[in-house]
């Protein structure tokens, strides 16, 4: 029965953790361009440093 008087206030602080580190990404921007970052992973950019796929062969 002791435990609860341990494990109480720690979940509520746990809470106030988690709901302070929300707050935090709300006020660095991480929320601002949703719809953007969904777009760019569908973005194929060509990197002129990478490998041939086709083997390097000109035929």
């Amino acid at each position: 029965m002791n435990i609860i008087f341990l494990l109480a206030p720690f979940s509520v602080l746990l809470g106030l953790v988690a709901v302070g580190a929300f707050v935090w990404t709300l006020r660095s921007g991480q929320y601002d361009d949703v719809q953007g970052a969904a777009a760019r992973i569908l973005i194929d950019d060509v990197d002129p440093d990478a490998p041939d796929p086709g083997g390097g062969t000109d035929t």
